[in-house]
Formats: C-alpha cells, structure tokens, sequence
C-alpha cells in the first residue's frame, strides 16, 4: 500500500547527503482488508524480545511497568499484540532529564585519505561497534563516495563500555576488505523522559480484535458516480494521483466518515466496496 513509513525503533541511519526524490500531490490506494492489515493498521507487533514487547509482557504481569528513552513507544498506536493477545497500551511520561547522545558518520575514503590517522579492521572492532556499522560496510551495499552516513548510537549507557568509539574515540579510521572509511564521532545534549506503562486486554485474538475494529470504523462506499467508480477501480488496481473533479468527489464522500487514522491532509479508513472490504489510504 501506498502510503508514510514509520520509522521502527533501532539504530537510525541518518544520510547527511540525500537526494531529491518525487512524490505525488494526492494519492488514493485500496488495500484488501483482511484481518491482519486491519489489525496491522491500529496495532503493532513487537519482536520477543524488543523493548516493547518486554514493556507491555512486563506491565501485564506485574501491573504496571517503566522505562526511560528519548521517545515513546507508542507514539503512533496505542494497541499491542503480545503472545497472540491484544493489549490497549497506556504510555505515561512521568519525568525527564538531560542526557548526551552519540553520532558516528562514517564515510568512503580513498587510498591515501586516511594516512596519519588511527586505524583499525573491522575485524578487530568491538562487537558492538560491528553490529552498528555493519550495514553500511557490507560488501554487498557499500555507501556513496559522496555521502557520509550516520549512525545514532544513542548514549554511552546504552552503548556500554566495549564501543572504540563511543564515549571515547580511540580511531579515526575504519578498513574492511581493503576499503577505508573515515569515521567522525558527534554528541549532543538530548531530554530523556521516563515513562510508566500500564495495559489493558481488549481482544483474547487478533481476529476478535479486527471485529472490533470493522464493527467501529466499517462503511459502505456506494452510489458513485461512472467517473467516481473509475477512480475507485484504479485505486483497486494499483492506486490512484490526479487532482480532479471525480477523485476530490471520491475523498470527500470518504471524508464523510470516522476514519482509523486522519490527519490534515491525509488519512484511513476501512470501507466496503461491492462486497470486499478495504483499507483506503488517501492524501489529498
């Protein structure tokens, strides 16, 4: 489906050098809603094992549960799905504090840009040090000549004792299989916020769960107009971009009902439409 990407926690690769990309002015894209995409469209699903799973496992067991970082968890939904079980997350920030976070940029150097400077294989790194340049110093996919890469490696807590280059830079230079980077080491001053986390099951399964769901938010797109219906069958096939007449109709009939998740400028809702049920995602 066409439509924004959320960045899932873990280590950020920041690109200091981007290029331009294009993007449509408007956009209407169907996707068949079964359960998963719905249930996908209002929750999320943590890894066993990643930070969210173990809040809400935690906070289930023992009632409640707290973490620090420097964003929350739930920012985006408020629904979990842990151990096949479906839970309303409450996400409390309960204090704050400052903290210092580390960037490592690293960048393609050629033969001789890295005389004088410490360097070291990346055979030799700490293993957390290999875990976080590791997908951008893989031979398969190595960075841009033109571009420095960044990585947020978050703080010295979080990064440990074992890192050559956070909190303390001990090289300047980074080879592997014959090829030099030039590394680069910034901080920051950043607000760490402590959060309590409570939860509540709102569905024993994700296919109770996407009832739930269809029974709040499910409507019936009809009576269209030809031109609306070519719209929507576009939207079907693959999606729809023009800004005229029939597709600003089409929006503003969806518009007419509570959507799962809309915003200003873009949105989605569930709808049926001649007897398949979708996932319609707009921007207009």
């Amino acid at each position: 489906m066409y439509r924004r990407q959320v960045l899932a926690t873990g280590t950020a690769l920041l690109s200091v050098s981007l290029a331009g990309c294009g993007h449509p002015a408007v956009v209407l894209d169907f996707e068949a809603a079964t359960t998963e995409t719905i249930a996908d469209s209002v929750s999320t699903a943590p890894e066993p094992g990643s930070e969210a799973y173990e809040v809400v496992a935690s906070a289930r067991d023992n009632g409640s549960a707290t973490r620090s970082g420097r964003s929350a968890l739930f920012d985006r939904v408020n629904a979990a799905r842990v151990d096949g079980r479906v839970y309303e997350v409450s996400e409390t920030q309960v204090g704050s504090g400052e903290v210092t976070v580390y960037t490592v940029t690293v960048e393609a150097a050629g033969d001789d840009a890295t005389d004088g400077l410490r360097e070291v294989a990346y055979e030799d790194l700490p293993e957390t040090d290999r875990e976080r340049l590791r997908p951008i110093l893989s031979g398969d996919d190595p960075p841009d000549p033109d571009t420095a890469v960044g990585i947020d490696y978050g703080t010295a807590a979080e990064v440990g004792n074992d890192s050559a280059f956070v909190p303390d830079q001990r090289y300047d230079a980074v080879v592997r299989d014959g090829e030099r980077y030039r590394v680069e080491v910034d901080s920051r001053t950043a607000t760490e916020r402590e959060y309590r986390y409570e939860v509540t099951e709102v569905a024993p399964d994700v296919e109770a769960f996407a009832d739930r769901v269809r029974d709040r938010y499910l409507f019936a797109l009809s009576g269209l107009s030809d031109a609306e219906r070519a719209v929507v069958e576009e939207a079907i096939e693959g999606a729809y971009f023009e800004d005229d007449e029939a597709f600003r109709s089409v929006i503003d009939r969806i518009r007419d009902h509570d959507g799962i998740d809309v915003h200003d400028s873009y949105g989605t809702w569930l709808l049926a439409y001649e007897g398949t049920d979708y996932l319609a995602y707009a921007e207009w």
